[in-house]
């Protein structure tokens, strides 16, 4: 508890830029950020402050349905010396849900914490990767190219170290720029950043105070500021709110069977490292979207090959290759995954056409055993899709 007490010390000075009214021509274009409370009957999440501003995002007509396989799966595994069964991991790691997708159909279901299908589940970092999606749609679109220097949409940012810097490069957190993104201290870069937040826009305010410290593109430094900073210039180059960019190219087409929401900051800014409120059963779909090469309604949304080259080792994060660092996204070397503290994942083997999202509510944001422990479910999960697999071609 406190360590989690410490880290919400710290998320305090950036709620109080979430409760701020946001600036008013941050809602000149398409939807206006609203209020929320913990006890919204839309809201849902882990530890969420008591009141914050979001943008929502907007679901359209129609839900894409996940079927139930015939066949469910149930989890049982070795690890650390002894037998674990799926509601053994579930309590063991306050599990809020677990669900699998197998060729776009639900193979293991499951809920914990109070949490039900229709509750809403803050995202962490998995929000990364959304951003990085909302990127591939905008060059789709036209409206960004990876080669474009992040000036060009960020002036603000002129003459600063980001000067200089991709969109690619960004997107690879490789900006060379010195980050510390220590989440329990309340000195760390991460720290002083919502501290910014608070009192102003931390863009102007505070990254553009940062030093360089690699040239741009060589070197993997992991920040979370600098995917609100993406989130930034994937708006502008597609001319509107993320969140209702969202709405408009996977949201609505894909389906998405509740309308979501987006924490912003004091100037109406979608914090798109971050703070994304879904479903369960939407974070599988965005998992999905992802394996179906982000086509949505039989139309392409994200260009041809843009899962495969986000989703590949762009750039040596300390992990053995082929495991590194994508687009947003963790590379390993069978699976790519959108990951956030405290035990959110979207996990996506390609080969398998296989989707594992979890959401936790773990007592530590980053801790190595945790994820080793999810990661020992994960893997459990997939011997037990392919044992699945192995069921049906025996029984044709």
């Amino acid at each position: 508890m406190r360590t989690r007490t410490r880290l919400l010390a710290v998320l305090a000075l950036w709620a109080a830029s979430c409760w701020a009214q946001p600036h008013p021509a941050s809602a000149a274009v398409g939807s206006a950020p609203v209020a929320w409370t913990r006890d919204d009957a839309m809201d849902g999440g882990n530890d969420e402050p008591g009141s914050f501003m979001v943008r929502v995002v907007r679901k359209g007509e129609a839900v894409r349905g996940l079927p139930i396989a015939a066949r469910q799966i149930s989890p049982r595994y070795d690890w650390q010396g002894r037998s674990w069964t799926l509601d053994d991991f579930m309590r063991a790691y306050n599990v809020s849900g677990v669900l699998v997708l197998k060729d776009g159909q639900i193979i293991l279901e499951r809920y914990g914490s109070g949490r039900s299908p229709t509750d809403r589940w803050v995202s962490q970092s998995v929000a990364k990767s959304v951003t990085s999606l909302l990127a591939g749609a905008a060059i789709n679109d036209g409206k960004l190219r990876l080669e474009d220097n992040v000036v060009q949409f960020v002036p603000e940012l002129k003459g600063s170290a980001y000067d200089g810097v991709t969109v690619r490069q960004l997107l690879m957190m490789s900006s060379g720029v010195k980050w510390d993104e220590a989440y329990l201290s309340g000195t760390s870069d991460l720290a002083k950043y919502y501290q910014a937040a608070a009192k102003g826009d931390p863009i102007a305010d505070f990254m553009k105070t940062l030093p360089r410290v690699h040239p741009p593109g060589s070197t993997f430094h992991y920040n979370t500021a600098e995917a609100h900073l993406a989130g930034i210039v994937v708006a502008r180059a597609a001319g509107m709110p993320l969140a209702d960019y969202l709405s408009e190219k996977i949201w609505k087409p894909y389906g998405m069977e509740r309308d979501a929401a987006w924490h912003v900051d004091n100037q109406g800014r979608e914090l798109a490292g971050c703070c994304l409120l879904m479903t369960l059963a939407d974070y599988a779909r965005l998992g999905q979207f992802a394996l179906d090469d982000g086509v949505a309604g039989g139309k392409r949304v994200l260009p041809a090959g843009w899962m495969a080259e986000s989703t590949q080792r762009q750039i040596d994060n300390g992990r053995p290759a082929p495991a590194g660092y994508g687009y947003f996204w963790w590379i390993g070397p069978e699976a790519y995954e959108a990951s956030g503290i405290y035990g959110q994942s979207i996990l996506v083997y390609p080969k398998d056409r296989l989707v594992i999202a979890v959401n936790s509510a773990w007592p530590a944001p980053d801790d190595k055993a945790l994820f080793a422990a999810l990661g020992a479910f994960q893997k459990a999960v997939r011997d037990a899709a392919r044992a699945l697999d192995k069921q049906k071609l025996s029984a044709r």
